[in-house]
């Protein structure tokens, strides 16, 4: 599927980037690549530059946020940034008591499971000024980006609610799935709330200049796709509809959701990314052969022997020709350990496929 390549709201620069162009459905003459959790931890100026902030305050200080973001660029040349950021951080804003704890994830100040709490929760609203760190930080990093895209991040309105649900990080999100079929019409409120927090938080981004948007949904994996279709694809179309009039393409990626990605495109997805645990090839064939996609080296093998990994992400470029757009990632993130220069070697790799 080849789709017109516009976007009203950014200057021109990236339009014709590699990876704009493979999120089209296009074959650019260099293979993009680009790698969620690229800023981070794996990093030795991003522990510089971080120094003792907190998490989310320093997602929240625009300065801090763009130079994160660009590190990555600088030192691996990939083809694209991704906004550094996390999917509670539209909570935060929004006015939920929600902070991340090292070692251990988001963390709730209180769970949400009744309908009381979800009416409580639904008074909190995200206003433009609430914004304004998270616009702010974008356009910087647009501005220094010059011709290399930049992607907007936001976590999808399932994981957030199973966060709220849970009241933090979750194996088997039971409380989640209980509230999803115990009290469906609670759970809709709730997710309803979650999709327009997140689709304003994303379309924030787009405004200030990403040239895409991805929507992360961490725990998609747990449902079944009976219950993904029923109680939480409705959700993520309404996030994603907040951005459907810029004209970007979006990105819709979950982990374990092998047999939810026809589903995940249908919400309204141009591109799909796909985990480790499906190989390119057959994650095209469900999807019908036309939809762009984006994966998927396993980031277990980054420590794995050269030769070893040099041969994976062959196997992997060349099942991702099945499809008529491929941009290489990690079918996850990158882990904290991994060595900065397997990363830019890698990158190295792949442009010359």
């Amino acid at each position: 599927m080849v789709l017109p390549l516009t976007h009203p709201l950014v200057d021109g620069r990236t339009t014709h980037s590699a990876l704009v162009r493979a999120y089209s459905g296009q074959r650019p003459e260099r293979l993009p690549v680009w790698f969620m959790r690229q800023a981070g931890r794996s990093l030795p100026e991003y522990k510089a530059a971080r120094g003792g902030t907190a998490m989310l305050d320093a997602c929240l200080t625009p300065e801090l946020a763009s130079e994160i973001t660009l590190q990555p660029v600088r030192r691996h040349g990939v083809d694209a940034a991704i906004f550094f950021s996390d999917i509670v951080v539209p909570l935060r804003l929004a006015g939920v008591d929600v902070e991340i704890k090292p070692g251990v994830g988001p963390v709730m100040g209180a769970a949400v499971r009744t309908a009381d709490d979800v009416a409580r929760l639904r008074e909190l609203t995200l206003t433009p000024a609430d914004l304004e760190p998270v616009a702010q930080g974008v356009a910087l990093t647009v501005e220094a980006l010059g011709s290399t895209p930049l992607i907007g991040f936001a976590g999808a309105p399932f994981t957030l609610a199973a966060y709220l649900v849970e009241g933090g990080p979750s194996r088997d999100h039971l409380a989640a799935r209980t509230l999803m079929h115990a009290d469906p019409e609670t759970w809709r409120a709730l997710t309803e709330w979650a999709a327009d927090v997140t689709g304003a938080f994303l379309r924030a981004q787009v405004l200030a200049g990403a040239s895409a948007a991805q929507l992360f949904d961490s725990w998609a994996g747990s449902l079944s796709l009976g219950d993904y279709t029923q109680h939480v694809a409705p959700a993520s179309t309404r996030a994603l509809s907040q951005v459907k009039d810029l004209d970007v393409r979006t990105v819709h990626f979950g982990t374990g959701t092998g047999e939810l990605l026809a589903a995940m495109r249908d919400v309204g997805a141009d591109v799909v990314g796909v985990d480790y645990r499906i190989p390119l090839d057959e994650a095209s064939r469900r999807l019908g052969g036309h939809t762009p996609i984006q994966g998927n080296i396993d980031p277990a093998l980054l420590a794995a022997p050269w030769p070893v990994l040099e041969a994976h992400v062959r196997d992997v470029v060349a099942r991702g020709a099945s499809a008529p757009g491929h941009v290489v990632n990690l079918g996850h993130g990158v882990p904290p350990t991994t060595d900065p220069d397997v990363l830019t070697r890698l990158v190295g790799l792949i442009h010359s496929l």
